[in-house]
Formats: C-alpha cells, sequence, structure tokens
C-alpha cells in the first residue's frame, strides 16, 4: 500500500522461520505461516484483491500504449485503493498469509513502480531517449529497492522512525502519485509545458530519490486526529470525494502538494523527535 503506518506484529507470533517473513507492503501483520498447507477459503479474498490490484497496473500500461492517459492514470490509481484495501481486509478475515505477502510484494514492484515508468516513459521521458530512460529505470528500480529495504527490516526490533509513528522515505503508492504531478497539471490545464521531458525526468528522478531516501514520512499513526477534529476529518474527506468526482485533476494536484506539505512537516517535527531523545540519552549517560 500500500505502504502503512499501521504495520504492527503479532504478539501471538514466533519468532524464527514460522513468521511470514518477507513483506513489501507496510500494512501486513506479521503472523504465523501455514507452512505450505495453502490458502484457506477466507484468505482467497485479499489474495484475489492483491490479484486485481496486479491487473489494474498492468492495464494501466496497455492503456498507455493506446494513448489514453486519463483511462492509464485511473487504472493505476485503482491499483492503489486496491492495495489499501487487502491487507485491512485480511486482517479482518483474519486471512494473512504468507503467500499473501510475497504476492503483496510483487504486486507493488510493478503497479507502482514498472507501471508509472513505463506510462511517463510513453508520455513524456520517450522524446530523451537516453535521459527519459534512465529517469524511468531509476522510478522503477528504487521503487523495488525501497520495498526490498521493508522486506529486510521486518524484523528488526531497532527503527527509530517505526518507534516515532512515521515511515522512512515515501511509500510506493504516494510515490507514483507524486510521479504524476506533471500529468495530473497537463490534463488539467492543457498546456505543454508540463509534459515536457526536461522537467518530468528530473521530477521523476526526485520521487524516486524520496522513496529510497531516510527521510521521515508521515504515517496514518502520526497523522491520526485527535477525537474533536474526528468530525471534521470525515467532512473533509467526503469533501474530497466530491472534489475528485468533479474536479479530478486538479484535485490531485492539490493532494499531491498537501502530501509534499505533509513530508515536510514530517520531516521537521521527527528533527524535534531526535532532539528529544539525545536530550534524554545525555541525561541518562
Amino acid at each position: 500500500m500500500s505502504d502503512d503506518p499501521d504495520f504492527e506484529e503479532d504478539e501471538n507470533a514466533t519468532p524464527g522461520p514460522a513468521w511470514l517473513g518477507p513483506k513489501a507492503s507496510e500494512h501486513e501483520v506479521v503472523t504465523r505461516s501455514r507452512a505450505g498447507r495453502g490458502l484457506t477459503l477466507r484468505a482467497m479474498l485479499p489474495n484475489a484483491i492483491t490479484a486485481a490490484a496486479l491487473a489494474s497496473g498492468l492495464t494501466g500500461i496497455s492503456l498507455a500504449i493506446k494513448g489514453d492517459w486519463r483511462m492509464a492514470l485511473f487504472a493505476i490509481i485503482l491499483a492503489g485503493i486496491l492495495d489499501a484495501m487487502d491487507g485491512r481486509i485480511a486482517r479482518l478475515l483474519k486471512a494473512q498469509s504468507r503467500f499473501g505477502a510475497e504476492l503483496d510484494s510483487l504486486a507493488d514492484s510493478i503497479s507502482f513502480g514498472v507501471a508509472p515508468a513505463l506510462v511517463l516513459f510513453l508520455w513524456s521521458l520517450g522524446e530523451l531517449p537516453r535521459l527519459g530512460w534512465l529517469a524511468a529505470l531509476a522510478f522503477a528500480i528504487c521503487c523495488a529497492l525501497r520495498l526490498a529495504r521493508f522486506n529486510a527490516q521486518i524484523d528488526v526490533e531497532d527503527q527509530p522512525h517505526k518507534s516515532a509513528g512515521f515511515l522512512t522515505g515515501v511509500p510506493a503508492p504516494m510515490g507514483a502519485g507524486l510521479a504524476f504531478l506533471p500529468m495530473y497539471l497537463w490534463l488539467a490545464t492543457g498546456d505543454a509545458v508540463y509534459r515536457e521531458p526536461l522537467y518530468v525526468a528530473p521530477w521523476t528522478i526526485l520521487i524516486a530519490i524520496l522513496m529510497v531516501s531516510n527521510m521521515a514520512t508521515p504515517s496514518w499513526k502520526s497523522l491520526r486526529p485527535s477525537n474533536e477534529f474526528r468530525i471534521a476529518a470525515i467532512a473533509v474527506a467526503a469533501l474530497t470525494v466530491a472534489a475528485l468526482l468533479t474536479e479530478t485533476w486538479w484535485t490531485l494536484v492539490l493532494i499531491s502538494g498537501v502530501y509534499l506539505a505533509l513530508i515536510l512537516w514530517a520531516f521537521l517535527r521527527y528533527q524535534k523527535v531526535k532532539q528529544a531523545r539525545r536530550a534524554e540519552k545525555a541525561k541518562a549517560d
């Protein structure tokens, strides 16, 4: 998820080989493996949603080849929505499995790494065969590296960002959404300047770097509203959906801008957390 800050470990999980092991999404709960006994019936639903997200991401490539840019974007956005659902449904049904974790890893890498890279290359970057292809490669590779880093850190106890309620780097689905910002602006305004590969290539590389960076980025936990603001948050969510239906591209531009601002907010807030930790350590010493 998509990458999700609400990731947590199952207290009843047994360390070692019985754990699920590698993961790509930051919303999967570590739990017991079924040790090769196959999928339960209730596990089929979340895995079917993951497969649908993969199919949606790949369909985005097909639509981009045909030049249907709007539908290509919608397909990848749909993949993001489905990816946000599968882990939560798996937890709701208590249907987590190693198979699901591995499938989710592969689906995320393709839907939010390979597919956006190819769509951007077909839309703009292809006009710069060398630099454009390098930018597309950088995005796809950095997405895969981010997912691999998360897999490798599943069992690591010392994770400073996670313990403070933040993520490390931009999550893969959000990275894909941010990479498409020039396309949103182009569709909203019709101005060809937003399709200029000399601008799109550096932007794509910048987002790729943010995905593999060690920056603290916002998580759902860090953005969770307090009790007095929860009704207002519901209203904002409803208005956002309405805006997406009426002014899709400008709303996506706004969402991208808000998320970029939240990255800066998370960075500054985490600096305060680091200072507080240093002060506590100095006091303990």
